[in-house]
């Protein structure tokens, strides 16, 4: 592919130093003290394959969370065309957290159907307190593996000049909208002397201040459009388009993007633009399928931001441990792409001694009837199946294409009894929330099959509220974190961050802001969602080991910018952030 950027050598060296991060994260047990002074080597230059340049990966796995690490000489990644990187989803849809599991459908996409925010400001007030409440890091406690707690704590005042993020300045920006709105109602009093911004803004610089104006003007035009007050929301937005850039700073990035989104509903809601019109714009670019092939804008995300990496090896990492014992493994995988967590598993497996792996087998699930997703399949297949042959890996792979999940059947899938079966879904499941029906199909599918282990990757977010100025706010911190995060580690890459911003970005922003009903695709919620919906089909979650949350916070450590990825453990899921804010989400369930 000539018009791919140069991936350049993957290299995650081994570390010496004590096992803390720059965001105070520990683990502290018997078991894993050896951890801190563990060499994790780096892979043998074997020579290329077939003259291509190689990529390497040199993180590494481990079999047993009872086991000391193991230094293991992972292999080259060596593939012509073998693009590694294409695991991001940006605009994730998922189902309502108010639904009722086992009665309503997963989220309503009757046409026409629109919801105005007519609810008191109370229901917008907790949404800001809870984003005051801060993110929970994980550190040593007598008696307990992880403890977390709440060291929340904004810079106000002179004795610390530590620059405020971009989330930090929606969160002051909601305590002043908080107060001046509470000044006309009263109902709101209560909370605001509870609120964690109950305090002055004094040390702020002119910027900051600038900026904390500038998106409490949002969120006041986000009221005025959500009581359908547009002519007052107008005014207000013209402002803050004035004040608002592309090319600015995060605050002024992300504002714009919010205040075209705001001018896109205002237009479409009083009849100024056609809706048909407005469809078809939003159509001529579609993220779900650009992720699922890769651009040199893509592979600079991922390269330089944590979140993807993260996911993927604490997934492999999760699996690992559940088939270790296993001499004949099928991974069935419902979002395959390019396959590049699947050469991640491989490698693994190869370095395994104990039980040598007699079959690797891989299952991907493609729905459409289009003959380019066919290819692609087949093509990811290929290249895997030759990456096996170059670790010595007995492999097998096999397609299932229907035309949407609802054709999905058991008898699709080729299982044998002496199979160790264990599904992957990377960003996956949350592709077909919309679709409630089909969710529903693939998971009773699952739940037949019953494999040994279900490992899940999806977005640690709430943005399907009915209410339009809730679910407004909930994507205003989500973005604003993403735009903070590009600002930290793709500065010095303005094209790219620019593409991302303005196409993939944008694109989810209007979703969320602009449309309703079944034009509303992008549904994300949180991992609480997840587990109601879980356990109707006898879902149990396990807990991730303490190898898993070690090797999450090993590739965070090999971001230039990864001192800023933040965890927290919820119940057994471990959910990575930004500066506090809840990024993505990495769980693992077993059937009952």
């Amino acid at each position: 592919m000539e018009n791919f950027c140069n991936f350049g050598e993957i290299s995650f060296s081994a570390i010496e130093d004590k096992l803390s991060s720059s965001n105070d994260t520990f683990w502290h047990t018997k078991k894993v003290t050896a951890m801190k002074n563990v060499q994790f080597s780096v892979a043998e230059d074997q020579g290329d394959h077939n003259g291509i340049e190689s990529l390497r990966s040199n993180f590494g796995f481990f079999p047993q969370e009872e086991e000391l690490l193991l230094s293991t000489n992972q292999q080259k990644f060596h593939h012509q065309d073998y693009e590694p990187f294409d695991n991001l989803q940006f605009d994730m849809v998922q189902f309502d957290e108010q639904f009722e599991t086992k009665t309503l459908p997963l989220c309503d996409t009757k046409k026409g159907k629109q919801y105005y925010q007519n609810t008191p400001l109370a229901a917008p007030v907790e949404i800001l307190k809870n984003y005051g409440k801060g993110f929970k890091r994980l550190l040593p406690d007598e008696g307990k593996i992880l403890h977390p707690v709440n060291d929340f704590g904004l810079v106000t005042d002179n004795e610390n000049e530590r620059k405020l993020s971009t989330t930090d300045i929606m969160k002051i920006a909601g305590t002043k909208f908080i107060q001046s709105s509470s000044s006309s109602d009263h109902s709101a009093s209560g909370l605001i002397l509870n609120h964690p911004f109950g305090f002055s803004f004094s040390g702020l610089s002119d910027e900051e201040k600038e900026d904390i104006s500038l998106a409490e003007s949002l969120l006041t035009c986000a009221e005025k459009v959500g009581y359908q007050q547009f002519e007052r929301a107008r005014k207000v937005l013209s402002q803050i388009e004035s004040l608002s850039s592309k090319t600015g700073n995060p605050v002024k990035r992300v504002v714009h993007y919010f205040a075209e989104a705001l001018r896109q509903r205002i237009d479409k809601e009083t009849g100024r633009v056609s809706i048909n019109n407005m469809q078809k714009k939003e159509s001529l670019f579609d993220p779900e399928a650009e992720t699922k092939d890769l651009n040199p804008t893509l592979v600079a995300f991922i390269e330089d931001l944590p979140f993807c990496k993260v996911a993927m090896f604490t997934c492999v990492q999760a699996l690992i441990e559940n088939v270790t014992d296993a001499k004949k493994i099928h991974v069935i995988d419902l979002a395959i792409r390019k396959g590049l967590q699947l050469a991640i598993l491989m490698q693994a497996l190869q370095s395994r001694n104990e039980c040598p792996l007699e079959l690797l087998k891989i299952t991907a699930i493609e729905s459409g009837n289009t003959d380019t997703s066919k290819l692609a399949v087949e093509d990811t297949g290929k290249r895997l199946k030759e990456f096996a042959q170059s670790l010595n890996i007995p492999f097998s792979f096999d397609i299932i294409i229907v035309s949407d999940w609802l054709n999905l059947r058991e008898d699709h899938f080729k299982i044998d009894s002496d199979e160790t079966v264990a599904v992957y879904s990377q960003f996956a499941l949350r592709c077909k929330i919309q679709q409630s029906d089909q969710l529903e199909t693939v998971m009773r599918v699952i739940r037949t099959i019953n494999p040994t282990v279900m490992v899940v990757a999806e977005i640690e977010a709430n943005h399907n509220s009915k209410s339009f100025v809730n679910r407004f706010i909930e994507a205003l911190f989500y973005f604003s974190a993403f735009f903070d995060c590009l600002e930290d580690c793709m500065k010095g890459d303005e094209k790219n961050r620019m593409i991302m911003e303005s196409m993939y970005f944008s694109h989810g922003i209007r979703n969320n802001v602009a449309e309703e009903g079944a034009e509303r695709k992008s549904r994300n919620v949180k991992i609480d969602v997840w587990r109601a919906f879980f356990s109707r089909f006898g879902m149990v979650e396990t807990k991730l080991s303490m190898i898993s949350l070690y090797q999450a916070e090993l590739v965070a450590k090999r971001f230039s910018c990864g001192s800023s990825c933040t965890f927290d453990m919820n119940g057994h899921c471990l959910l990575v952030g930004w500066k506090g804010t809840p990024i993505n989400s990495v769980s693992v369930w077993k059937f009952i």
